[in-house]
């Protein structure tokens, strides 16, 4: 019987639309075949703003000149949800998962992605919870995780952003996932001490595999990348 795996790839600090480009090349593989197993992509991002489907052009506070004097990129991609930011200390994470292998379920995979915060918050000591009408993870009231997603074949990709470290001011440029009045936080804040990416990312990895019940591998990005170039070029 074959294993079935969670590839967990971590791709240190990158450029928001090199790993947009990653994450679309890894889908068309998962969808293809040519690649095997599910995928757990971990970045993170220099200051970028992606708007989703169900953007509002009245969530974006901050105009162009506003955006270039913080050195803030922005994208329209094509997930599900409203207006999000990604920057230094917050730890984003890209599952590229077969929902055939698990459930044909977008309702399911969302609320699996909020069991894996919620269980990495646990993790770090911080109560993490659902608030009814939204996707996401909050703390106390607090929003400290984002979550939006895009699905082909039934295989996903996009995913969530937990804050760890985040300079939470970046917030202001924008109405966080449409949602009025929300207040942001992150685990730093909430610890009241210093949090290391490494320390989230490995936490959150076993969540993800233990959530899923997959076997948790780590690969090269070289290797993936190389994987997803020739499932590219053969499809």
């Amino acid at each position: 019987m074959t294993t079935r795996e969670l590839w967990v790839v971590d791709l240190g600090r990158r450029r928001y639309g090199d790993v947009l480009d990653l994450q679309r090349a890894v889908a068309r593989g998962r969808i293809s075949g040519e690649i095997g197993q599910d995928v757990l992509l971990l970045v993170e991002h220099p200051p970028v703003i992606t708007l989703g489907r169900s953007s509002k052009d009245a969530h974006l506070l901050a105009n162009p000149a506003q955006l270039a004097a913080r050195s803030v990129e922005l994208f329209e991609v094509e997930r599900g949800g409203d207006v999000t930011f990604h920057g230094p200390g917050q730890l984003v994470g890209y599952p590229i998962v077969d929902l055939k292998r698990h459930k044909r379920d977008l309702h399911w995979y969302l609320r699996q992605v909020e069991e894996v915060l919620i269980r990495t918050l646990g993790a770090l000591g911080i109560p993490g919870e659902r608030v009814a009408k939204y996707t996401g993870v909050w703390t106390g009231g607090k929003k400290i995780a984002s979550i939006g997603v895009h699905a082909r074949d039934w295989v996903t990709w996009h995913g969530f952003a937990l804050n760890v470290s985040t300079q939470l001011s970046y917030f202001d440029l924008i109405v966080p996932c449409g949602i009025p009045e929300v207040t942001m936080t992150s685990v730093q804040r909430e610890l009241g001490r210093p949090v290391s990416l490494e320390e989230v990312a490995e936490v959150v990895s076993r969540t993800t595999s233990e959530v899923f019940e997959l076997e948790q591998r780590r690969v090269d990005p070289a290797q993936l990348k190389a994987r997803a170039l020739t499932a590219a070029a053969t499809s």
